[in-house]
């Protein structure tokens, strides 16, 4: 009975709470929330380390802080009339309802169309500026995907510089840093995705289309590769690494696969 009338007294006092006491909890949790906003945190992505994430780093944080206001803004809706809006001891036992409130359906419209409107106008923005093509690209690289694994083909170091994986053995892409490179795209067989989740780039490997991707590689090391395109039996073995090098060592990296497959 302790423990209950305890309860109650809790209740008693959430149910007679003033209203601005809640909005002023409410304006608090949504600062401690936003609070690590001011230098905003990369959120699983790196920073400079290509020019891809110049452009979607800032796209990906925006996102991430639209969410956190709107799920903010939600808890406290759902929150409200839970606390403000219990039935009452003595009350009749439905509350007042309210069939419609054109001001409020208005508002709850436009606000989400807003919202995204927004965010499709920054999106657009970003791969505009990220798929572009140039006429400057100082090298260019071939990348096909076989089922299930990647080719990857260095035509200025002549016609016979190829590195092919397997499965078990998964290739190599080397590129130069700072350097922009142009990718063109394949594939032999099925539908691939070439995609460097460090880099925050995606591009389909299309049968019987050729796609075009341009970036730079902004930091030495040593980056993960993969298709995320299911395409088969051994889709989740079809990998490769990235491995970002100096201009002077991408040159004699050339040198060395002159002479045939890699």
């Amino acid at each position: 009975m302790r423990y209950k009338s305890a309860f109650h007294y809790i209740l008693t006092l959430m149910l007679h709470a003033k209203k601005r006491g809640f909005i002023g909890l409410s304006l608090l949790l949504s600062t401690l929330f936003l609070s690590g906003c001011s230098k905003v945190s990369e959120l699983g992505f790196p920073k400079g380390v290509s020019s891809v994430n110049d452009q979607s780093l800032s796209l990906w944080q925006g996102a991430w802080i639209a969410a956190g206001v709107v799920g903010v803004f939600t808890l406290i809706l759902i929150l409200w009339p839970a606390v403000f809006h219990r039935p009452k001891v003595g009350g009749p036992e439905f509350p007042k309802q309210t069939q419609y409130h054109i001001p409020i359906e208005i508002i709850y419209t436009i606000i989400p169309f807003l919202i995204v409107a927004v965010m499709f106008y920054f999106t657009a923005k970003k791969e505009t500026i990220i798929s572009q093509k140039t006429t400057v690209a100082a090298h260019e690289i071939s990348v096909t995907g076989i089922q299930w694994s990647w080719q990857f083909a260095y035509p200025e170091a002549g016609a016979n510089a190829v590195v092919t994986g397997t499965p078990a053995q998964p290739p190599t892409l080397v590129v130069p840093v700072g350097e922009l490179v142009r990718y063109t795209l394949k594939s032999n067989d099925v539908v691939h995705g070439f995609w460097i989740p460090a880099f925050m780039i995606q591009m389909q490997n299309l049968p019987g289309v050729t796609n075009h991707l341009e970036f730079t590689a902004n930091k030495v090391g040593e980056f993960r590769g993969r298709c995320n395109i299911l395409c088969g039996r051994s889709h989740s073995q079809m990998l490769f690494t990235l491995k970002v090098v100096t201009p002077a060592e991408y040159k004699i990296y050339l040198e060395s696969i002159k002479g045939g497959q890699a």
